[in-house]
């Protein structure tokens, strides 16, 4: 092993390093715990918004850590990457101009360049140490962050979407948890500008938490948006190494991964 020191977590994430193993745990899921046995560390640094950390574990490949929670590993990321992207990509007759918000392990983008209905992307991540580590250890997305038709902005997406209203036939909300940089992604009010970026007829989907455990959130989430869109609905998808093993989304015309 080549180094176990971690630097402290963010506050709500316990996560533990001990005798080779790291453990999830989190105040959004109280009394449980992933775990996964670690042969590396690779990257482990803080950025301006959040803690990052690429760790190589010994059976699901490169694991990529923001504030002490799991978002994707090699074995797995699949899973999610495909559900948040085609369920509303497919949702809508033709998606020309689609929009992520998140997504710096570029696995989304890259998802989305397979579409060749697509004339341009653009992706809002707030952090750029995600999308530096993501390139230097998860090759594969490489790809998506290497299409002409990507435009790359660094920044709020929640502002970004709101100078640009009436704009995008898709919108992919890629977020992590509703805690940190992206907790202002889980609001009435950004759920109302989801709605003035689009083009009518337009399809947003965001990642809903998980339906065993954050019912109150989901319910909320989908209430705000039967208040703005002509139609709700959430998908589901398993994610092995999710809390619960599961993640949601909501779909057309707004859509909510669950």
């Amino acid at each position: 092993v080549h180094s176990l020191t971690f630097l402290s977590g963010a506050p709500g994430s316990m996560n533990s390093f001990k005798q080779g193993w790291f453990s999830e745990t989190h105040q959004l899921w109280p009394g449980q715990a992933f775990s996964f046995e670690v042969e590396e560390v690779l990257f482990d640094d803080k950025s301006e918004y959040q803690h990052v950390q690429v760790l190589q574990t010994k059976t699901w490949g490169k694991a990529l850590i923001l504030d002490g929670v799991i978002q994707l590993t090699d074995r797995d990321e699949f899973t999610y990457q495909e559900g948040i992207v085609h369920t509303p990509m497919f949702a809508h007759a033709s998606p020309q101009r689609v929009c992520i918000i998140g997504g710096g392990d570029g696995g989304a983008v890259t998802q989305v360049m397979a579409h060749p209905c697509v004339t341009e992307v653009v992706m809002c991540e707030i952090d750029k140490m995600v999308i530096e580590q993501s390139k230097q250890h998860f090759p594969r997305f490489r790809r998506g962050f290497q299409d002409p038709r990507l435009q790359l902005h660094c920044g709020d997406g929640a502002e970004f979407l709101r100078q640009h209203p009436n704009s995008f036939d898709v919108i992919i909300v890629d977020s992590s948890d509703p805690v940190g940089p992206a907790e202002s992604l889980f609001t009435d009010s950004f759920v109302a500008t989801l709605s003035r970026a689009l083009r009518d007829g337009g399809v947003a989907c965001t990642q809903g938490e998980s339906m065993w455990l954050h019912l109150d959130l989901i319910c909320e989430l989908v209430a705000s948006g039967h208040r703005l869109f002509a139609h709700v609905d959430y998908a589901s998808c398993p994610v092995p190494t999710y809390p619960c093993g599961q993640v949601p989304f909501a779909l057309p015309f707004f859509c909510a991964l669950l």
